[in-house]
Order: C-alpha cells, then sequence, then structure tokens
C-alpha cells in the first residue's frame, strides 16, 4: 500500500489548471500550424495564423490563451493500492482548482446554483470530478478546463441500433452544423457511442483528452473517425469565417450497450483545446 498526502493532490492540480489554460498542448499546435498550409480559404488561413500567434503569445508571456478558463473537469485514475491520507480527496481537489485559477489569474467561471440564485463561487470550485479505480499504486490526473462556447454546442442522441453507422453520422453532422461558428473552429471533436445517456457523454468528454495524433486502436472506428473528420470539414464552416477546417480531428470512444440501443454524444472543443496531466 502506498500514501499519498492529498496535500500533494492540491498543489499538482492547482500547477495542471494553470498549465492547461496557458499551453496550448502541441498536438493541437502542429495541427493548427499545418493547416495554415491546407486550409483553402484565404481569409481562413489569416484566422488560423492568429490563432497560432495567439498561442505563441499565451505560452511565451504565461497567460490565458483564451479569456473563458472554463469550468475544470478532471478525470483521476486512482491505482487500488493507494491510500490517500490528510483530508478528504475531493476536497483537496477542489483546493487545487481554487489555487489554480487565483494564482494563475484566471476567470472564475462556475456559479453555484444553476437556476435560480447563480452566484459565482469565485474560485471556480467545485470541479466535475470523475473517478476510476485502476490496478497499481499510481494515480493519474487529467484535468481538462472545458469553456462553455463549445460546452453549449454539444448534444445527446439515443438511436436504435437500426440506425447504424449512418445514423451515428447524421447525429455528428447535425450537432456540428447547428453549431456552426459558435465554437470557435477549428475544433477538436470528441464523439462517445454505447454505454447509456450518462456513460456515452462521458465518453465524448474522454475523447477529447486522447491525442489528436492518436487514432481509435479498433481499425472500424478508426476508419469512422476519419470518414466523421472528412464529413465536417466539408461543411464550408471553416475556421471561424468559413473554409475547409472546421475541425483538426474526431476522437471517438465506445463502450458496451444494450441490445435494444445505441447511444451516441458529441462534445465540442474549441481550438483551445485545453488539457494537461500528471502521473504521481
Amino acid at each position: 500500500m502506498r500514501s499519498i498526502n492529498v496535500e500533494e493532490v492540491t498543489q499538482a492540480i492547482a500547477k495542471l489548471c494553470i498549465n492547461a489554460c496557458y499551453y496550448l498542448s502541441e498536438d493541437v499546435y502542429e495541427a493548427l500550424v499545418k493547416a495554415k498550409e491546407t486550409e483553402e480559404s484565404p481569409l481562413g488561413r489569416d484566422v488560423i495564423d492568429q490563432i497560432v500567434q495567439n498561442a505563441d503569445i499565451a505560452r511565451n508571456e504565461d497567460r490565458p490563451i483564451c479569456q473563458d478558463t472554463g469550468m475544470t473537469v478532471i478525470f483521476m485514475e486512482i491505482g487500488q493500492d493507494v491510500h490517500f491520507e490528510g483530508g478528504n480527496l475531493e476536497d483537496a481537489v477542489n483546493a487545487g482548482v481554487a489555487k489554480g485559477y487565483t494564482e494563475g489569474y484566471l476567470r472564475k467561471s462556475v456559479v453555484a446554483e444553476p437556476l435560480f440564485d447563480r452566484k459565482n463561487t469565485t474560485n471556480n470550485t467545485p470541479a466535475v470530478l470523475h473517478t476510476y479505480i485502476v490496478p497499481g499504486d499510481k494515480v493519474k490526473i487529467k484535468v481538462a478546463p472545458k469553456g462553455f462556447g463549445s460546452e453549449n454546442k454539444s448534444g445527446l442522441k439515443m438511436l436504435v441500433p437500426a440506425d447504424g453507422v449512418e445514423g451515428v453520422k447524421k447525429v455528428v453532422l447535425d450537432v456540428v452544423k447547428h453549431a456552426g461558428m459558435n465554437p470557435c473552429p477549428p475544433t477538436v471533436i470528441g464523439v462517445g457511442i454505447g454505454g447509456t445517456m450518462e456513460k456515452s457523454a462521458i465518453l465524448a468528454k474522454k475523447a477529447l483528452l486522447r491525442s489528436i495524433k492518436v487514432r481509435n486502436p479498433h481499425p472500424e472506428y478508426a476508419k469512422l473517425e476519419q470518414e466523421l473528420l472528412e464529413m465536417v470539414n466539408k461543411t464550408g464552416i471553416g475556421p471561424q469565417l468559413g473554409g475547409t477546417t472546421t475541425a483538426l480531428a474526431v476522437n471517438v470512444e465506445w463502450y458496451p450497450t444494450h441490445i435494444a440501443g445505441l447511444p451516441v454524444a458529441v462534445n465540442i472543443n474549441c481550438h483551445a483545446t485545453r488539457h494537461a496531466e500528471i502521473e504521481l
């Protein structure tokens, strides 16, 4: 059994919040640089060039990539041989978010109650925390601040098995077309297929954490990712003002489901595809 003090978790999450909001991941940055060369619209190329310049400024000057520093979504894979000491784990997670958003001068965007009062919590807590128990004595933490310009344009549809692959493609395309330029494309699109209603949504969110250089290991789903990307980039939405680069990647994750079901969730990330991770 390995013991980890929850203060270590707090410090790690604080750093991850800042890093995710300041520094665009290398896979997305490289894809944007490449898109400057392949984008067919001159105006689209100018937009992508400005996005790349913005990412450079953020990295060089340690500033947020975007003013919407999101609601903090955290995935934790906790080894079953780990024992946390020194306090409550969830409290430690939220303390890390509060520390990161305060010390990193990140915008606080979370309201304590969603419908009637909507008073700001002033420190961007609580986080949306997903925990998984896995073999071993390590803890892997992935932090993904999620802006709501893109989150608001995501969608979920409960299909039936007869809808098949074409039904899935239609759901993704319908969500993308409805979103238009509002999610600040070029986007990264996460698609979750299977499970239950809520499981498919979590799968779509997790899909956004995978490097856009890495395809799904299942060959048919890898093929589907490529087909979806080609379909999305033919919509003409482009980099905010029209063009051929609506999305940089479509990542698909799947899970077993009921014989009568085919849940499909689509979660969109803006060009500031923020995520950072660490292993303790």
